[in-house]
């Protein structure tokens, strides 16, 4: 047997609770600076080859099993899938005692997780050639690590945290807080009137900010329901001082020459919509999809549009085999 296969280490699955394909597995992948994150995957079934692997970089609060219904239209288009959970989120290594507290050091430390995805993809010859589906933090995550040379074909971002939304006039605030937060020794404090828990946990489905699909909405309360170690509350200051940064600096760069699709959707109340909008207007070649209507989570609203999201993404895909 092939050594790199002998070294991995299985991870935690809830096929239970995860709705997606029956093939789904997870692995433990060790990054650079010696954290723990966990990688799930899915291979389609049947004896045809696939076509490839799309990497699905979650965003934040995300977890492997969130995207089990994507791995599921993934797989019947010939695709097989893989999610990670990021450092600080989902069975990942929490960064602080508090394990219901997002947050981030430095915002390039998810480009060791990156490379511990990739190592760890390779290790499973995962079917090449790989593609890129980043979702709303995975997407600036991911436009990041394409910038650095991530390896895929062609790229597709649903919602990608390009700008956050925050009042214009709380940004300089925001700045300022996060300057002063390391010296003051409160950048791990919670960002005040985010949430200790999950979002689903304590917000109504009616007037929510995600999705206007019910039955998905159900979803995401029910998987934290069944397993709370997956739960996550608020960003910190920190994170919110390092996500801004990291904004700023992504959209100072041109960019990556690769084919690109962005879904946005028209209820958008979560990333900025705008700096989605500035970003594909100059991806040479990239197209950025409308979809009316539709709120944060593009690939968990109606069945619709996530057939309408998934065909589309592939259709790009399949191009560059």
């Amino acid at each position: 047997m092939d050594k790199s296969l002998m070294d991995l280490t299985p991870a935690p699955y809830f096929a239970e609770i995860a709705e997606g394909p029956e093939t789904g597995q997870a692995h433990w992948a060790t990054t650079d600076d010696g954290l723990r994150i966990r990688v799930g995957h899915w291979m389609p079934a049947g004896e045809t080859p696939a076509k490839g692997t799309v990497l699905i970089f979650p965003g934040r609060t995300e977890y492997v099993e969130k995207y089990g219904p994507a791995a599921r239209d993934l797989n019947a288009r010939g695709y097989a899938a893989l999610a990670v959970d990021w450092r600080g989120q989902g069975l990942g290594d929490r960064m602080l005692s508090d394990r219901r507290l997002g947050h981030i050091e430095e915002f390039g430390d998810f480009q060791k997780d990156v490379a511990a995805v990739v190592k760890l993809a390779k290790q499973l010859n995962l079917p090449e050639p790989w593609y890129l589906l980043g979702h709303s933090m995975g997407g600036a995550i991911g436009l990041r690590a394409l910038m650095e040379g991530l390896p895929v074909k062609a790229c597709a971002f649903s919602a990608p945290m390009w700008g956050i939304l925050i009042p214009k006039a709380m940004k300089p605030l925001a700045r300022i807080l996060g300057g002063l937060a390391p010296t003051l020794g409160f950048g791990d404090k919670r960002v005040p009137t985010t949430t200790e828990g999950h979002y689903v946990e304590t917000a109504p489905f009616k007037g929510n900010t995600l999705t206007n699909d019910p039955a998905m909405y159900q979803l995401m309360i029910d998987q934290l329901q069944a397993e709370p170690d997956l739960v996550l509350g608020g960003p910190t200051i920190n994170w919110l001082s390092q996500g801004l940064k990291e904004c700023e600096a992504l959209a100072k760069r041109p960019s990556p020459v690769l084919p690109c699709l962005t879904f946005l959707g028209t209820q958008e109340q979560i990333v900025n919509s705008e700096a989605v909008k500035d970003r594909m207007a100059r991806w040479p070649g990239g197209e950025l999809d409308i979809i009316d209507p539709a709120q944060h989570e593009i690939v968990m609203e109606g069945s619709d549009i996530r057939r309408r999201a998934f065909d589309k993404m592939t259709q790009l895909f399949d191009q560059y085999r």
